[in-house]
């Protein structure tokens, strides 16, 4: 079968969190199916060791650093994200390739034909959703299932980045080494709680006892019920702060080196030490934006864990102590990671720059405005925002609208827009609710029927000077950056 049977296939089968209907129910998540999933196909996850990251905002930036440092110690490094920008294949990595076509459709056609055996003789109560049989063709594919590949060899390590939650998410079903928390706030509470001790308490479902864990100092209630998780399973916690800098670094751009990748940037560049046992070690990390700094501090540490392993038991001779990775190997992973979308800018020959960022949720529009003050004041910005109709639309309304109101009085935002349109995907928000949101506070926004029309509409009311900024959902980012390339 080919691969665009498979993809077709695969986007029939719907997503998890579609709104129900009167003929399909909201999915539960049971884990139970998942390992009925992969015990029919040789539990291909025990192959390998992992590395398990959950939190709210930036566990893909987190996983992708992470992988990065190993891939440049020489390690054969697997690397699961969620969700995709452009095709469904960069979900599943090893050492920064994605995972190819072919192997793609051979393993997805072998995942399915599983499920629907297992469907028939009632082990399973109905077929595996889109992001588990995702997650198993990825554990076959790390586990060696690679057509290039005459001998089964599975990758050195894999780095799993959670779905949703953690608790009951596809991916928990590995036995991780290090599970890695990232910051948590509120999102999903339909799936995963209320508040944010609710959600904490979701995402600490892949926490191990006596494992080991590694994650930064955040919201009181993310901490204390990280803490009870850590007492109850009464395992080694390690606190990433250390690998923070003390404050905002303040050397001017021009004061530095520049790589190549920060040439195309107009915000200030990551770039700073650190010490690790007591050596100096340089970050200069292509991923804008202050947050940054304590996702690359949470992949520093577990870089640092891995290779003062000791007592962990891998599956590989040549691992058995330890992963070989050095200081150096940690500057140039972090150097080369990989992680398009998030503060992205795109310039072309002519006409405005474009950032993309996937701020998704009112945490991640927090973190995009901080971004935004970085900017020049002077220079005219037109916003192409929308978003999924389960986020808090009135709260990101309020976060960022603001900042692109030519109306406020500010002279520096008077060329200023704010463009909305329609994400194709079934929780996408309303035009007519974006529009409302917009209303609400005064701000003059205007609609496109789609993103396309979106796109050439910013670049129409943008001066070549200015900025476009595209944020509110990945899909939207996505369709942004696949339109971007066409420029």
């Amino acid at each position: 079968m080919s691969y665009a049977a498979a993809v077709d296939h695969l986007y029939a089968l719907g997503h998890e969190l579609a709104p129900a209907t009167p003929n399909t129910p909201r999915r539960k998540f049971d884990l139970a199916h998942m390992r009925v999933l992969a015990g029919a196909l040789g539990n291909p996850q025990i192959s390998f060791p992992s590395v398990l990251i959950a939190g709210t905002n930036g566990k893909g930036s987190t996983a992708a650093t992470l992988s990065s440092i190993l891939t440049a110690a020489g390690y054969r490094t697997g690397l699961y994200t969620s969700p995709h920008l452009v095709r469904v294949n960069e979900r599943i990595q090893i050492d920064g390739h994605d995972i190819s076509d072919e192997d793609f459709a051979r393993l997805y056609f072998h995942v399915d034909e599983s499920a629907r055996f297992l469907v028939d003789s009632g082990d399973l109560p109905y077929p595996p959703s889109f992001f588990e049989v995702l997650t198993a063709v990825g554990f076959l594919y790390f586990a060696g299932e690679r057509a290039a590949q005459a001998e089964k060899t599975p990758v050195d390590i894999a780095i799993l980045e959670v779905g949703l939650g953690g608790r009951l998410d596809a991916t928990n079903i590995v036995d991780p080494i290090l599970s890695v928390l990232t910051d948590i706030a509120l999102d999903h509470q339909d799936y995963l709680g209320n508040t944010i001790a609710e959600i904490t308490r979701e995402k600490a479902g892949i926490l191990r006892p006596g494992g080991t864990l590694i994650t930064l100092p955040q919201h009181p209630e993310a901490n204390q019920a990280i803490g009870e998780a850590a007492v109850t399973l009464n395992l080694r916690a390690i606190n990433a702060a250390n690998y923070i800098p003390r404050q905002t670094p303040g050397v001017p751009r021009h004061d530095l080196e520049l790589h190549s990748h920060e040439t195309a940037t107009p915000l200030p560049a990551n770039h700073y030490r650190v010490t690790i046992d007591g050596e100096p070690l340089e970050v200069n990390s292509p991923l804008s934006g202050h947050h940054q700094q304590r996702n690359i501090a949470l992949a520093i540490a577990a870089a640092v864990e891995l290779r003062n392993q000791g007592g962990y038991k891998l599956f590989l001779e040549s691992n058995q102590s330890s992963y070989n990775i050095s200081n150096a190997h940690i500057e140039a992973g972090i150097r080369n990671t990989q992680w398009p979308g998030r503060l992205e800018l795109l310039t072309f020959s002519s006409g405005p720059s474009l950032l993309l960022d996937v701020a998704h949720n009112p945490a991640g529009a927090w973190t995009l405005r901080a971004a935004i003050a970085q900017l020049p004041e002077a220079q005219p910005r037109t916003l192409l925002f929308s978003c999924l109709r389960d986020k808090d639309l009135n709260e990101m309304a309020q976060i960022l609208f603001p900042l692109f109101d030519p109306s406020s009085g500010d002279p520096e935002r008077r060329k200023d827009h704010i463009v909305f349109a329609p994400i194709d995907n079934p929780r996408a928000a309303r035009i007519e609710d974006l529009l409302a949101a917009a209303h609400t506070l005064d701000i003059p926004a205007h609609a496109a029927p789609h993103l396309a029309a979106a796109l050439a509409q910013a670049r129409a009311v943008t001066p070549a000077n200015g900025l476009i900024i595209a944020t509110g959902s990945v899909y939207l980012v996505g369709e942004i950056r696949r339109l971007a390339g066409e420029l």
